[in-house]
């Protein structure tokens, strides 16, 4: 579905990711985990088309979109949800949804679409015409997650959804994130600093430092691997 080939990035002549590949196979849960400044992020921006590749290619559903503009990503089904939530604070919870649903085929659907989301998010229900702005840390999550989802997205990715978050918020957009993969058959491609929840979840991950992919592989045996516990799993 998704083949990110020798890909490369620059910031102001620096390497941000160098020759990094990536393959995500159709309804796929893969999760990237990496240190602060191992280049996940800008991963997932090159493959969503906010940061251009200096070198190498990215395929989506066969079509090389190396070169293709970032909208047209997302008419393709290409879903991103960055970092730090990015709702729109004046608007509210109904209206930040209805952007959400802005491809033509999220359109048709978006009266089941909406359903789904508010099943998901009973909150949002209840809060449906408040303000964006006025919603706690862990609702806005809730919110920019269910907007990517009114997209009908092919895939989605997620970056770094619990950062900011209570531990006890975190679990539930952890839960959540797993109810998204079992019920709606979405390919999803998360990017996560806590890397026991991210490796739980996931069928293959990737490990990332400085720009590079060290270690991939199935999640049990990464979960088993002597380096990765120590590193990321405080298990050693």
């Amino acid at each position: 579905m998704l083949q990110v080939k020798e890909i490369t990035t620059e910031y102001s002549g620096m390497k941000a990711l160098d020759r990094v590949s990536v393959i995500l196979k159709r309804d796929e849960f893969i999760s990237i985990v990496g240190p602060n400044g191992a280049g996940k992020s800008t991963l997932l921006k090159a493959i969503s088309g906010t940061v251009k590749c200096t070198s190498g290619e990215i395929y989506f559903m066969d079509t090389n979109i190396t070169r293709m503009k970032g909208y047209n990503r997302t008419r393709l089904g290409i879903i991103h949800i960055p970092e730090g939530r990015r709702v729109f604070p004046s608007l509210t919870i109904s209206e930040n949804l209805d952007l959400g649903a802005y491809r033509t085929d999220a359109r048709t659907s978006a009266r089941d679409s909406l359903e789904i989301v508010l099943k998901l998010f009973p909150i949002l229900k209840e809060r449906y015409h408040q303000h964006a702005g006025t919603l706690s840390g862990g609702e806005q999550q809730m919110l920019a997650i269910g907007r990517g989802l009114m997209s009908m997205p092919r895939l989605l990715m997620l970056d770094e959804p619990s950062l900011g978050l209570s531990p006890l918020l975190s679990d539930f957009i952890f839960e959540i994130i797993k109810d998204i993969r079992q019920k709606l058959k979405v390919s999803i491609l998360l990017v996560e600093q806590r890397a026991v929840e991210a490796l739980e979840l996931c069928d293959r991950a990737y490990i990332l430092e400085s720009g590079r992919i060290v270690m991939s592989s199935d999640r049990e045996v990464l979960m088993g691997h002597p380096m990765v516990q120590k590193a990321y799993l405080g298990t050693l």
